[in-house]
């Protein structure tokens, strides 16, 4: 178990690690991202006592070919408003009479730099400019690109541009909603319908006509680019080999092929129904059909209703029968003008009857309905397959009359002028820094010096993370909950695995004898070696104490023989004397015995009862001194 937790505690250090690690890189680009625009566009000063970025603005300027820009910084020259009125439009709001105003953002202002606002609500606007020059559809892509801040959000409106068809007739006072453009390209919203708009009209080039050619819908969320406040970049890259790209932010949204990315296709189909082929009268698809062999059953009623009385019902006990359910309210009274004569007869309101608010019901009582368990309703044969059926009838397939190729749908219609023809219901829409060119390092270098810079201040006046989890708490109060879960469980968990177990007397190491342990097979068998072992060394032991008493008696006896020998008395004397002699040979023997079995019988006073049971037995014995001696069983500790 300690094993796991030193591997758990392992794994939240490094996963704290990487995470701090993680931040620091997201720090370091940062930094290099302020170091790119400050290397491309402006020359920036930060104050590390503020919590803002103070920028020294410089108006952006094209490094290459363009053929349109603006940044509405200067005088507004060149832009056209609108003197005309929108067609079939209720005439109150037909005119175009919507406001336009050149001015800074009302958040993250960027000192020096301005934009046009749209600043009427409910009415629309009409503002247009002509290009450097015409740009022809040809061998360059087309790229265009311009900002959009919705400073107060948007509830119903747009934020697209269109650049404008060239034509000899072509006038800006009277640019309106029919007149002709080549392509529409920015967001658009109303209600929950989010959009961003990519249209170009096509040239149908056997009946000269012109149809709208709509991308299809982005797959990402655009939700947060309607309501967060922000300036955000939109850019429209157009290329020969007929694809295009949509991107926010300099990141792709959108993108496809004008061939087979557009509803409806550019090329229409090469065969259609014939309008002119009818369903013969006797085509059948019904692919099932009502069994014309059934047969109702005789026990079928289809007069049971479906709701009948239960019979089993019981009244409650209280129900207060004569009281209605609804009384004249008691304190209401007629008001001082009321008139008979216009208003009719005065009565005063319902109220619910008070009494029967402690009562299970007021009024006549009346049977619960039940279902009805005979009911069956009307019959009907079941349903089989259909033997003549034909399937689901279509007109056939003729060569389509109007079917052409465009094989090259980039080459549309030269566009001459850029305009903005809008309604919306929310005011203060921010536009800024429009460019149109065909090189992607001028579009990207002109992003850097405006939409970058905003972007930059932008950042450094957003709040730090605390603060926006306090903001969103105080709109989603069910956070709280989030959060503390969120902070809880980690330290939690690493209090519960990490904090260090408490030790008591380290020094001190316990014997656990009396915890029975699970014995292995190995353990069993190495136990039985040592057994073998012991055993083996008990007999050594025996074996040299039986050989050292051995040697003690003889020695005792030959002392005495010697100590006789010496004392020899008469012939008469030295028949007693030897039998005298042999007798205390005899009891000398007998005490070298009990001497020996006395030493046994302490030598045992500490072994089991099984090995005094072989000494006594032994004791006993007549076989003589040796097999006296007892067994001594060494104990180890």
């Amino acid at each position: 178990m300690q094993f796991q937790w030193d591997w758990l505690c392992l794994g939240i250090l490094l996963f704290s690690s990487v995470t701090a690690e993680f931040e620091d890189e997201e720090i370091q680009d940062a930094d290099v991202e302020v170091e790119d625009f400050d290397k491309t566009s402006q020359e920036t000063d930060v104050d590390e006592g503020r919590t803002s970025l103070e920028v020294v603005y410089k108006t952006p300027k094209p490094i290459g070919e363009v053929y349109f820009t603006e940044t509405f910084d200067g005088v507004l020259t060149g832009w056209v408003l609108s003197k005309t009125k929108k067609e079939d439009t209720d005439e109150n709001i037909a005119k175009y009479d919507g406001r336009w105003e050149v001015e800074g953002l009302k958040e993250n202002t960027v000192p020096g730099d301005q934009g046009l606002v749209l600043k009427s609500t409910a009415k629309h606007h009409a503002i247009s400019a002509m290009l450097r020059k015409p740009f022809i559809f040809a061998d360059k892509p087309l790229i265009v690109q311009y900002e959009v801040n919705f400073q107060e959000g948007i509830d119903c409106g747009g934020a697209y541009i269109k650049l404008l068809s060239s034509s000899d007739d072509l006038d800006l006072e009277f640019f309106f909603d029919k007149t002709p453009y080549t392509i529409m390209f920015g967001p658009d919203k109303c209600g929950e319908d989010y959009k961003l708009h990519f249209i170009f009209r096509h040239k149908n080039p056997k009946t000269g006509d012109y149809e709208e050619k709509h991308a299809k819908r982005p797959d990402v969320d655009l939700k947060k680019f309607y309501s967060d406040k922000k300036t955000h970049l939109y850019t429209l890259v157009l290329k020969p080999d007929d694809t295009f790209e949509m991107s926010i932010d300099q990141t792709v949204v959108s993108k496809g092929s004008l061939l087979e990315d557009l509803v409806p296709p550019v090329n229409p189909p090469q065969e259609i129904e014939d309008p002119n082929d009818k369903k013969p009268d006797d085509w059948d698809e019904r692919a099932k059909i009502p069994d014309p062999s059934a047969v109702k059953p005789d026990d079928w009623d289809e007069d049971e209703p479906a709701k009948i009385e239960d019979t089993d019902a019981v009244k409650p006990e209280g129900w207060l029968d004569d009281e209605p359910e609804y009384i004249s309210d008691p304190n209401a009274e007629k008001p001082e003008d009321w008139d008979e004569e216009m208003d009719g007869e005065w009565e005063a309101p319902q109220i619910p009857n008070p009494k029967c608010e402690t009562a299970p019901g007021c009024g006549e009582w009346v049977r619960p309905m039940m279902n009805n368990p005979n009911y069956k309703g009307k019959w009907q044969p079941p349903m089989i397959e259909n033997p003549n059926y034909q399937g689901i009838w279509s007109p056939r397939k003729i060569p389509n009359p109007d079917y052409f190729e465009d094989l090259h749908p980039f080459e549309m219609t030269a566009v001459s002028a850029v305009g903005l023809e809008l309604w919306s219901m929310t005011s203060d829409i921010y536009f800024d820094n429009f460019i149109i060119c065909s090189e992607k390092e001028v579009a990207d270098r002109w992003a850097a010096d405006g939409w970058g810079v905003k972007k930059l201040v932008a950042s450094a006046n957003e709040p730090g993370m605390f603060s926006q989890l306090m903001t969103a708490a105080e709109d989603h109060p069910w956070l709280w909950v989030l959060y503390i879960l969120t902070l809880a469980l980690p330290v939690g968990l690493g209090v519960l695995f990490c904090w260090p177990a408490k030790k008591v007397d380290e020094d001190i190491d316990y014997k656990k004898t009396d915890i029975s342990k699970p014995i292995t097979k190995g353990e069993l068998e190495q136990g039985g070696e040592e057994l073998e072992e012991e055993k083996q060394n008990e007999d050594d032991i025996v074996e040299e104490e039986r050989k050292q008493v051995e040697e003690k008696k003889c020695e005792l006896i030959k002392e005495k023989k010697k100590m006789g020998q010496k004392d020899a008395p008469s012939e008469g004397e030295g028949e007693g004397g030897e039998g005298e002699g042999e007798d205390k040979d005899e009891e000398e023997e007998n005490e070298v015995a009990e001497g020996s079995q006395e030493e046994g019988d302490k030598s045992n006073k500490s072994g089991s009862e099984d090995e005094m049971k072989e000494a006594d037995e032994s004791a006993g014995s007549g076989d003589g001194p040796t097999k006296s001696v007892r067994k001594r069983r060494v104990r180890k500790d």
